[in-house]
């Protein structure tokens, strides 16, 4: 096996979407470590944006910067057409 072309660290301590970034990028050359991997310590940021790609962002670039490393990060969340697109944002909270 050859060596990575490039490593990124993934802003996230869930399994499931660490197996799914390393799924989708499989055999592109990229391989995703986890942020636990390099800075098991490292707390979490705020997550006070008011949308998924803000709090992507915000987690992306805390881990960028902690690690000088290219990093990726997702959020997610439920929205119900019912409920106008709520929880939305603060579905986890």
């Amino acid at each position: 096996m050859s060596p990575p072309l490039m490593t990124v660290v993934l802003a996230s301590h869930n399994l499931g979407k660490v197996a799914e970034f390393r799924t989708l990028l499989g055999g592109t050359g990229i391989e995703v470590i986890t942020i636990g991997e390099i800075l098991p310590a490292f707390p979490p940021p705020v997550e006070d944006g008011s949308t998924f790609e803000e709090n992507a962002l915000i987690k992306a670039r805390a881990v960028a910067a902690a690690t000088q490393m290219i990093a990726i990060a997702d959020d997610s969340g439920l929205e119900v057409d019912a409920l106008f697109g709520r929880p939305g944002v603060r579905s986890a909270r």
